[in-house]
């Protein structure tokens, strides 16, 4: 009877639910407390994974286009734990949530491929922080894909440079790239076409 109803609420948890990808999480950033040391801002930090039946496209021979925005979201946990971003945020009553990002496919993940992601931050202004992480194939050590993340911080009444300069006083601003510079102005040019709208 134990058993029965133990089933039954995993598969209730399982359909309203996706329960893989908290627990993801929680493994993701447990080993990363475990078996890793504290990381500096600039520090890139680094996660596995494999892609399987689960990932794959309708084809089923590499990784859906999806699954790697999904992948980010672990791989920026990981770097927002290891390196004490979100919790100096948060001990200010400040969050981040994922503001834009910018994904270049370089070549496919095939189905069972083992790869890491690599994330590193690149920059930041008053609101927002970016992120470089790039999908490497183990087998090869090929960049299959390059993802440019733009982090928003919410509840926030102090610019990210005081939140950078408490983790690290003396971190100064990495120059914008170009590759940056016309993303964040391509942003912006939205942004204000929408404005017009509304």
């Amino acid at each position: 009877m134990v058993c029965a109803c133990l089933v039954t609420v995993l598969l209730v948890l399982y359909i309203l639910f996706d329960v893989n990808y908290f627990l993801r999480i929680l493994f993701t950033l447990g080993l990363g407390r475990l078996l890793q040391k504290r990381k500096k801002i600039f520090d890139t930090t680094v996660i596995y994974g494999i892609c399987t039946t689960q990932d794959v496209d309708l084809f089923l021979k590499h990784m859906n286009n999806a699954r790697y925005l999904r992948e980010l979201d672990f791989a920026r946990f990981h770097y927002y734990d290891l390196s004490g971003i979100y919790a100096a945020a948060a001990k200010r009553g400040g969050g981040a949530v994922q503001g834009a990002s910018l994904t270049r496919y370089r070549r496919p993940v095939p189905i069972f491929m083992p790869y890491k992601i690599t994330t590193k931050l690149i920059y930041w202004e008053d609101k927002h922080f970016y992120l470089e992480h790039e999908f490497i194939s183990l087998t090869d050590n090929f960049v299959r894909a390059v993802v440019l993340s733009r982090q928003t911080v919410t509840n926030l009444k102090t610019p990210v440079s005081e939140l950078i300069a408490e983790l690290e006083p003396n971190a100064r601003r990495p120059a914008l790239t170009k590759e940056l510079e016309l993303w964040i102005a391509s942003m912006e040019e939205s942004s204000q076409r929408y404005k017009k709208h509304n």
